[in-house]
């Protein structure tokens, strides 16, 4: 099915829409809601897949629910490879075995294990009950590759010929094969009786050649091989850095089993992303649509640990009571230093955690990344403790608060560049997630390096 954006072309000035718009949502659950099929099918028929889980996503649960259980049958299976997670087996949870079934049929190789491997496990041995036995085969193989992995990523349709053949062979048999050819495709595969890869063959450089000329003469050598177990942000970084259309998939034996194109790349590019980020938040991708006690369980972890790093600061903050009570400007301004370790350290943070991920830091440039990050702490530290030293002083009269902050304010973002640089790479080489623990460590350490400084160099200085 064609996929279609919407775009409201009544004010040629208004900009372009890639979402369905508002109004046709609204009139598609009226229709809905009415039981006016007619209208419903419809709208279905002109929308495409994108547009389609653009709707699932926006609507309420119940009306979801209405949609899918009565109008099932009008959506493109492609639709439910769109959606979020969590969204996709709500939907497909809610429908017939039988019905998921013909779904994940109706696929590419790819799309029903993405589909299929998200289900409960008892609702998938339903679903895979009522399969043909090649797709059978096929899931099951998929679903015994580790979870993340090329084997779960990868599709089993692919174009694989004999070394022997000659290009105008080829094209013939790619012509005569077309229905069972994948729906995309970049090279083909070139392989040994023991289907064993030998090399492969770019389209461009195929349909450039003569008839006449031999596949092994047009055949690349140099072969980019993804084991079937490789984690899928490795088979992402290989693509990236080679610069690949696709890659063959090979198991224990080297074997051809499948391919990884450069779409199902992107979406691991875009996946691991998003889940970087939010995972550095505490959050999950699917919380806008996890029942509210689910979302609410995740949060609570997470919160309960800032708590203690919270405590921790305040602990810090309750050996210096007494000169406090002294100097209540000392309570106006230690937020200043803490928040702003705080923030040049979350800093020097974003840039670890995103060079991890793209193999960007290694044993090699370690140390060298860590002192970059230090000297800019260094540098902004004395910047800002200028500043906030002459405001500190002139608010409050009292120059010696001013050289307190400023020093304070030196030391804090000097161990907030250290460390937003060091904790992810030591996090990380501790067989950990950086992008999960690294913040909360991040935080309390600026928090509590920043009041510390800041109330005993006035408890030093100033008494």
């Amino acid at each position: 099915m064609e996929n279609h954006t919407t775009t409201d072309t009544s004010d040629p000035g208004e900009e372009f829409s890639v979402h369905l718009a508002d109004e046709q949502i609204r009139e598609i659950i009226d229709a809905v809601r009415a039981q006016d099929s007619d209208t419903v099918h419809a709208f279905l028929h002109d929308l495409g897949p994108a547009d389609t889980a653009d709707l699932l996503s926006k609507v309420s649960e119940d009306d979801r629910r209405e949609l899918v259980g009565m109008y099932g049958n009008m959506i493109n299976p492609e639709t439910f490879t769109e959606i979020d997670t969590e969204l996709c087996r709500s939907c497909l949870g809610s429908l017939p075995a039988t019905h998921v079934a013909s779904i994940i049929s109706s696929l590419e190789s790819d799309d029903a294990l993405g589909l299929i491997e998200n289900l409960e496990e008892d609702f998938q041995k339903e679903i895979i009950h009522n399969l043909s036995a090649k797709t059978r085969v096929a899931l099951e193989q998929g679903l015994s590759f580790p979870e993340d992995s090329a084997g779960r990523l990868m599709q089993r349709e692919l174009v694989a010929i004999p070394q022997f053949w000659t290009v105008g062979k080829t094209i013939d048999y790619l012509r005569a094969a077309s229905a069972d050819l994948p729906e995309d495709f970049f090279d083909i595969f070139v392989i040994s009786p023991t289907y064993n890869i030998i090399g492969e063959v770019p389209l461009n450089r195929l349909l450039r050649a003569k008839r006449s000329e031999r596949i092994e003469n047009i055949t690349q050598e140099e072969i980019h091989s993804i084991p079937a177990t490789m984690d899928q942000e490795e088979v992402a970084h290989m693509f990236r850095r080679e610069d690949l259309l696709s890659a063959p998939v090979v198991d224990e034996a080297g074997r051809l089993i499948g391919v990884i194109t450069i779409d199902d790349v992107i979406d691991v590019i875009d996946e691991e992303a998003q889940e970087d980020i939010l995972k550095m938040a505490g959050v999950d991708q699917s919380d806008l649509y996890r029942a509210v006690l689910s979302t609410t369980g995740t949060r609570f972890r997470w919160l309960f640990v800032n708590l203690l790093t919270a405590i921790a600061a305040s602990i810090v903050i309750s050996f210096f009571d007494a000169t406090i009570e002294q100097i209540v400007a000392l309570a106006i301004l230690m937020p200043i230093v803490a928040s702003m370790g705080g923030n040049a350290g979350t800093q020097a943070l974003t840039v670890a955690v995103r060079a991890l991920a793209t193999r960007e830091i290694s044993g090699a440039n370690t140390w060298r990344v860590i002192g970059k990050e230090t000297l800019v702490g260094t540098l902004n530290g004395i910047a800002f403790a200028i500043i906030t030293g002459l405001i500190a002083a002139l608010w409050f009269s009292n120059y010696m608060l001013g050289i307190v902050i400023a020093m304070a304010m030196v030391i804090n973002l000097i161990v907030a560049g250290l460390c937003g640089a060091a904790i992810p790479i030591l996090v990380q080489r501790m067989g950990s997630d950086p992008a999960i623990s690294s913040t909360v460590l991040l935080t309390t350490i600026t928090d509590v390096v920043g009041f510390f400084a800041f109330l005993g160099l006035a408890a030093l200085l100033m008494f």
